[in-house]
């Protein structure tokens, strides 16, 4: 396969149409973490600088476009701002591109949600009961049952003969993401930020709409943990931290004990290594390496969540084989999973995860 790369050019998207500009406007509201103003001065300087006009309608038009769509307005002081259903356009953007990112992966290992009731149909097969659905009959395996207790004579099915799917569940799962915004995020000119954060909005959608039992909390996580309303997620940003991955499990271990759902886990972005913990009022700090009393610290953090059946997943974006190395003996302590994961497979795979642990044997 060959792919042919080349330089992007912003009057492509506002070619196609209001709807594909919206998306380069939401884009440039996260990366502004929702000031408004600041995005829409973005979008006048690429609009000015790519001749987007060219596109057949004016700056002028779009910003009337927003607004009458309801997707924009001014506070008491006249200012910008981005309104409830701004805010959710912006999620359902997310949620699209992840699903459409998985719609086209071409590994084809990714499950997608599907509408039903709820149940998969295993390949596996288990003795039927009273009252089981009858689309549920597992014929090959009835038929091959029938056929030996006939023993030669006439063909007779009887109840004892028959076998049902054994099916999955789709459980009630209570879920904490938590995201990394130390400085480490935007580190070395790369935006590490923005396509976590849309992945999480994506997830959060997600439950939302077809998962209402469900619940999801987030944390974010720099000197300090923090629990935010999913609502403020758009609109986090990096700031000078350090990395309290301990004060994050620590926090999203009391939010799940709190929750009555049958699954339980914790989603767990980061780039880098924890780098401090909470010490006597105040944190301990160290930059440079792994620092053992740090790490330590981590790892008692995580078999607690493992004594209370917190499942961690990790989903680290950086490939450093030292970093690599903590991640494996975090997931090992914890007996949870990690991904080493590229910003653009980021969302492929916390979505496969969610559906996984979800998933619920029924016998």
């Amino acid at each position: 396969m060959f792919y042919r790369y080349t330089k992007f050019d912003p009057r492509d998207v506002a070619r196609q149409s209001f709807r594909s500009l919206l998306k380069l406007w939401n884009q440039l509201l996260l990366q502004t973490g929702g000031d408004a103003e600041e995005a829409m001065r973005a979008l006048e300087q690429l609009w000015e600088q790519y001749s987007l006009e060219e596109a057949g309608f004016s700056l002028e038009e779009f910003k009337q476009y927003l607004e009458d769509s309801g997707l924009i307005g001014y506070n008491e002081e006249h200012h910008l701002e981005v309104t409830a259903r701004g805010e959710k356009v912006i999620r359902r953007d997310a949620l699209e591109e992840i699903f459409s990112d998985l719609r086209h992966d071409s590994l084809g290992d990714h499950r997608t949600a599907d509408a039903g009731s709820g149940f998969d149909l295993l390949p596996e097969a288990k003795p039927y009961e009273f009252g089981e659905p009858v689309q549920d009959i597992h014929l090959t395996a009835t038929i091959q049952n029938a056929l030996r207790s006939s023993a030669g004579g006439r063909f007779e099915v009887r109840q004892k003969d028959i076998e049902v799917y054994e099916k999955e569940h789709l459980s009630s799962c209570a879920t904490v993401l938590c995201l990394d915004i130390s400085h480490s995020m935007i580190l070395y000119g790369e935006d590490r930020i923005t396509p976590a954060k849309k992945v999480a909005l994506a997830l959060m959608e997600l439950i939302q709409t077809r998962y209402p039992k469900d619940s999801l909390d987030v944390v974010v996580f720099g000197d300090e943990a923090v629990r935010i309303e999913p609502e403020e997620l758009p609109w986090v940003s990096v700031g000078p931290y350090h990395t309290n991955t301990r004060g994050a499990l620590q926090l999203a271990e009391r939010i799940l004990m709190r929750r009555r759902h049958a699954n339980k886990q914790i989603f767990l972005i980061t780039d880098g290594k924890p780098s401090c913990v909470d010490e006597g009022g105040g944190l301990y700090k160290n930059s440079f390496g792994l620092d053992p009393k740090i790490v330590n610290q981590t790892f008692s953090a995580a078999r607690s969540c493992r004594r209370h059946g917190i499942v961690i997943t990790t989903f680290m974006i950086a490939r450093d084989a030292y970093l690599m190395s903590f991640v494996d003996e975090l997931t090992q302590v914890n007996r949870g999973r990690a991904y080493y994961s590229s910003l653009d497979r980021l969302g492929g795979y916390l979505f496969q995860d969610y559906q996984h642990n979800k998933k619920k044997r029924v016998r």
